[in-house]
């Protein structure tokens, strides 16, 4: 698994170094870039942790920078710093999915506090997006016969129902559905379910 890293943007020299030794002090790993152009041409998709982004920046802003990497499918969580924020650009932020949009001087507390949840919702959306990634490849792995088995027991048909719409016995119907579960490894029908639902909304 990638370890988290706080990629810090801002274009100020000395906050970001200032930023990277408080965090790093606190036991995170960072990377800097002085542009959100310099951070654009660095991304990588498998980049795990948190984006601290400054607001106002020479070029493209801070802004601009979270909604291109969302153009290139970053879900990295994003926390903003601002010498010069406002309820306008704050509500855009958040509205965009920032974690927190925080004001220059800065408390370290709720710097830290930001930092912390912003990876730890990291950590969510990778793990849920593991989740479904996997369940995908169970399902990949039934035949056509056990898909259309699943899908008439995830819609709560019983096994008789099930027999007369596929034409076949309700002893087939059981093996295909025991066939079907193993594959799944669901280990009740609530729980299939809940894959089938995972399977529709997840990554």
């Amino acid at each position: 698994m990638t370890e988290p890293i706080i990629t810090i943007v801002d274009d100020d020299d000395a906050v970001r170094d200032s930023l990277a030794l408080l965090l790093n002090f606190r036991g995170f790993r960072c990377r800097g870039y002085a542009s959100a152009e310099a951070c654009l041409k660095a991304w990588d998709p498998g980049w795990r942790g948190c984006l601290l982004l400054d607001l106002r920046m020479s070029g493209m802003d801070g802004l601009g920078l979270q909604h291109a990497l969302a153009e290139r499918g970053s879900r990295l969580p994003v926390v903003f710093l601002t010498g010069h924020g406002d309820i306008a650009h704050a509500r855009a932020a958040l509205k965009a999915g920032a974690v927190d949009f925080l004001e220059k001087p800065y408390a370290e507390d709720a710097l830290l506090e930001a930092v912390r949840e912003a990876v730890a919702r990291d950590t969510r959306q990778h793990a849920e997006h593991r989740y479904s990634e996997e369940i995908a490849a169970r399902m990949a792995r039934l035949s056509e016969r056990e898909r259309q088995v699943m899908d008439l027991a995830v819609a709560g048909k019983p096994n008789r129902e099930i027999a007369a719409l596929l034409e076949i016995s309700p002893r087939t119907v059981e093996v295909f559905k025991a066939r079907m579960m193993e594959k799944m490894q669901a280990r009740s029908l609530p729980e299939l379910v809940r894959m089938a639902m995972e399977s529709r909304t997840g990554a």
